[in-house]
């Protein structure tokens, strides 16, 4: 199972932990209590039927056994107030293409090949462009990601969703299934210190930390605002969609290149990279300069270095471990693809996983005596 709070938060499984903007989002520890609470009620689920599942909770999907060395990966997701700038540019055509992203991107880290998601759209009212805006950001999705949607459901509920415009108040969620081999699970446990971390650029903020972006710019810019930093419109550029990584990654995964890990690189930064079952920890010593939306963030809100790659993916939105043998092999297939890759650092034997970014001097590890992982200087 994998857990979510959307935000610049993203709670994962008993291995994860929320952080929160305190004037926005409540008190940290209660909500990673009331988590746990959750997440242990659930956990007696796991044996209940008959596909077993084949990972803790906390990875980016899970597996199901289904027999016969096939299993089936299966992830949720949703955009969050992503779905406020739509709102706001009342444009809904791409904010579909959001939901599969976070939802595939997810299925892509245990090596499955996604091939089907549900969605769930729950409406203030029943619009027809709306909805049938958003049924656009769908399809394009499901073209890239070259997966189904076979089936859905609409809740009418306007007593509970409300909007920055009146009846176009909605939240939309999507539920995507893929196929494996359950011998071939990617899940990080085969890394080995010296192994290469590479990343993958990022379209933008992505589908997190939607609302201290929000508290911050919407202070100083309109929405329609030309930044020239941005060669758009502030509006424009935080409603660029998610990149779905599928195409590539599934080439990658095809070829048979090494592949030890996968990570969708969402809230809590490269913080996500301590998900892997091996004690591991990451050196990244090359990180490419931050997209131009994450500077814009961070000098109009004066917000440190620490919270920043704590809420966002700061240009990088996928990563791979991979032997330093098949390195070049990687970057031959990214060379042919609209998207950059880079050689961000190595993997070292660290039992408490710590990611150490050098350039910033920030460091952080997984979860200790049940305080939550953060980063900071060293």
């Amino acid at each position: 199972m994998k857990t979510e709070i959307k935000e610049e938060l993203d709670t994962s499984g008993l291995e994860k932990e929320i952080v929160t903007i305190p004037s926005a989002n409540g008190d940290a520890t209660t909500n990673y209590n009331s988590l746990n609470t959750l997440l242990s009620t659930l956990q007696n689920t796991i044996t209940l039927s008959s596909s077993k599942v084949q990972l803790p909770f906390g990875y980016y999907a899970n597996v199901l056994d289904l027999g016969n060395d096939l299993g089936l990966a299966i992830s949720t997701d949703g955009v969050g107030t992503k779905i406020i700038i739509a709102q706001m540019m009342n444009k809904y055509d791409t904010i579909g293409i959001d939901c599969i992203a976070m939802n595939v991107n997810d299925i892509l880290c245990v090596g499955a090949k996604p091939i089907s998601m549900v969605d769930y759209i729950a409406v203030q009212k029943q619009d027809k462009k709306l909805l049938n805006d958003i049924g656009k950001g769908l399809l394009k999705g499901a073209e890239i990601s070259k997966i189904s949607i076979p089936a859905g459901e609409i809740a009418q509920v306007e007593e509970l969703i409300k909007s920055e415009k009146n009846g176009y108040g909605f939240d939309l969620v999507g539920t995507a299934v893929g196929t494996l081999n359950t011998k071939k699970i990617i899940d990080g446990r085969r890394i080995e210190k010296g192994d290469i971390l590479l990343g993958l650029r990022s379209s933008g903020i992505h589908s997190n930390g939607y609302t201290l972006a929000r508290e911050v710019l919407f202070k100083r810019y309109e929405i329609h605002a030309y930044l020239d930093e941005l060669g758009q419109t502030l509006g424009e550029e935080l409603i660029t969609p998610t990149h779905i990584y599928v195409p590539e990654i599934m080439e990658i995964l095809e070829s048979g290149i090494d592949v030890k890990a996968l990570a969708h690189i969402t809230s809590d930064g490269f913080l996500n990279l301590t998900r892997s079952q091996a004690e591991c920890g990451y050196e990244i010593e090359n990180l490419p300069e931050p997209l131009p939306i994450f500077n814009l963030i961070q000098e109009t809100g004066g917000i440190l270095d620490e919270r920043m790659f704590k809420i966002y993916n700061m240009g990088i939105g996928f990563c791979l471990v991979v032997p330093k043998s098949d390195v070049e092999s990687v970057l031959d297939i990214y060379e042919k693809s609209e998207i950059d890759c880079y050689v961000l650092g190595h993997t070292t034997k660290d039992e408490m996983k710590t990611v150490r970014i050098k350039d910033k001097k920030l460091e952080g590890c997984k979860k200790l005596n049940g305080i939550p992982h953060v980063f900071k200087t060293y």
